[in-house]
């Protein structure tokens, strides 16, 4: 890896941070649907995201994989994907993540094959292992009549997916050894149509696993601090311990996803994160949905447990006016040394969390190239 951070594979992976942020600021998207609203219109709103944040200088934009949640229309990010290429120009558009069990190694590497050839080197290719759903969906997505039991009966192993995840490098590099079942196999587009780039590979992840694995095998490591803030640092940390340089990297590279809010108000930011908070609360408890109006989140009547569960996760939320959570995720960086931070904004209306990545940009007088 050359001296400015530039990967083997032609990857940026050390983006160059806008303005006065003390590192890049990247884009996680979970085109949410509101209550009142469509897929439709997220999936609009996703592009009009997309489209600021090139504009603004933030660093990438990532879709991630859900399935079966009413209130999210990303299930397939290579779709989605292709459709931001078609209307940006420069950032740099990924997964955040593509969930390797539930697909085949063969069918992602030509998926994202394919994106390399229509963005050519603008793709990332985050992987998580978690099934982004309920084990039944899992099992439906899986072709498995397993859908009861333990993710290990089902095939669905943390042990899994260091193989997996080995069989879809060979895919992608083309470079099965000789007398391999699949060494007659090609991911198309890629090598064996000629000199081409390929995505950058990530590991995704909210616990030590994917920390020490993406350390061992010297690859970029995404940490979902915005859902499992209290590993955050346990992670980054055996990560950056069993880091080994490779072909891709030569030292730690770590990208923390943040959830964050901005509004011109601080009671307007309070209104806002709240309808996320109830949304995961439904999450939670089985009963997901649309998500709730802020009128509907402030109407709704808290359990005692509910209203414990609630402020937890809000703890985690930086929200407020633009100063107060340019300094939340100041004093965020400085606590976990994250090379870079990635913000998702979980909030009713698409007006509202696009306001939001103004506010950040404006904040800290990002802009772009």
């Amino acid at each position: 890896m050359s001296g400015d951070g530039s990967g083997a594979q032609g990857d940026p992976v050390r983006g160059t941070a806008r303005g006065t942020a003390p590192v890049p600021l990247s884009v996680l998207d979970l085109v949410t649907v509101g209550q009142g609203s469509t897929a439709v219109e997220a999936l609009r709103t996703s592009v009009r995201l997309a489209q600021l944040a090139e504009a603004r200088g933030y660093h990438r934009h990532w879709v991630a994989e859900h399935h079966s949640m009413p209130g999210v229309a990303s299930s397939s990010p290579a779709v989605i994907l292709a459709h931001l290429a078609a209307h940006t120009r420069r950032i740099r558009l990924g997964s955040g993540g593509v969930m390797l069990p539930n697909h085949a190694p063969l069918v992602i590497a030509e998926q994202f094959g394919t994106l390399e050839a229509l963005a050519p080197g603008r793709v990332d290719l985050g992987l998580g292992r978690a099934p982004g759903t309920d084990g039944a969906t899992a099992a439906a997505l899986r072709r498995t009549d397993r859908p009861g039991g333990s993710a290990e009966a089902r095939g669905e192993g943390a042990e899994d997916f260091p193989q997996q995840l080995a069989e879809l490098t060979r895919f992608l590099d083309d470079d099965f050894p000789d007398g391999h079942p699949y060494a007659r196999i090609h991911a198309v587009p890629g090598p064996v149509q000629g000199p081409a780039g390929r995505p950058p590979i990530w590991l995704l992840g909210s616990s030590g696993f994917s920390a020490r694995l993406a350390g061992v095998l010297g690859m970029p490591f995404a940490f979902a601090h915005h859902f499992s803030a209290q590993n955050t640092v346990p992670a980054l940390d055996l990560y950056r311990e069993s880091f080994r340089p490779s072909v891709a990297l030569d030292s730690p590279y770590a990208v923390i996803g943040v959830a964050a809010l901005a509004a011109d108000e601080e009671r307007e930011a309070r209104r806002q994160v709240l309808t996320g908070a109830l949304s995961m609360l439904r999450l939670r408890t089985g009963r997901p949905g649309l998500i709730p109006t802020p009128e509907e989140a402030e109407a709704y009547s808290f359990t005692p447990l509910e209203r414990e569960f609630t402020e937890g996760w809000l703890s985690n939320v930086v929200h407020g006016t633009p100063d107060a959570v340019r300094a939340g995720l100041d004093a965020l960086q400085k606590r976990t040394g994250a090379d870079e931070l990635m913000i998702t904004a979980n909030a009713h209306g698409g007006e509202h969390r696009l306001r939001s990545y103004e506010l950040i940009a404006d904040t800290y007088e990002m802009t772009g190239q």
